[in-house]
């Protein structure tokens, strides 16, 4: 009866370890969300402008699949975004990197606000400053000396 108990007793701490063994192993399995927020900063390589995570293509499904095992593997984020751009190139970055030439895709949308801004505040100034009265000043005419005025007049009766 003692050699039952102790045969059932080890059995039932066996099938906990067991038990306890497949809970962790579906714990380290990646859900879709993960997958697609790293998928979100990727573009599809065959279709032009599609995020990886909304592309239906097998080339973006064996994508999110490689994200699945390089997360189960442990890989971070940055990880994962570096070798897909090792691999693949910057083309399939969603947000290009914030150096060398590439930073001029953040800085030239600043710059040309802040000269629009510029533009407009000076259109305005120049607008709101035009409207103020302006003085008109009466042309007079140049005074003619009597005697060319009689000859005038005589030219013109000759003339006629």
């Amino acid at each position: 009866m003692k050699m039952k108990r102790a045969v059932l007793v080890i059995l039932v701490v066996m099938i906990g370890f067991y038990v306890t063994a497949v809970v962790q192993a579906q714990g380290n399995e990646p859900t879709d969300d993960e997958v697609n927020e790293i998928a979100k900063g990727l573009y599809c390589p065959v279709c032009p402008n599609t995020p990886l995570d909304v592309c239906e293509t097998q080339a973006c499904q064996d994508w999110r699949e490689e994200i699945k095992t390089q997360l189960s593997a442990g890989w971070t984020k940055d990880e994962i975004v570096a070798y897909f751009a090792e691999q693949y190139g910057e083309r399939v970055l969603a947000e290009p990197a914030r150096s060398g030439f590439t930073s001029m895709v953040w800085i030239l949308p600043v710059v040309a606000a802040l000269l629009g801004l510029a533009v407009v505040a000076q259109a305005l100034r120049n607008w709101k400053g035009g409207e103020k009265a302006e003085t008109v000043t009466a042309v007079t005419a140049p005074a003619i000396n009597p005697d060319t005025l009689t000859e005038i007049e005589q030219e013109l009766r000759r003339l006629e």
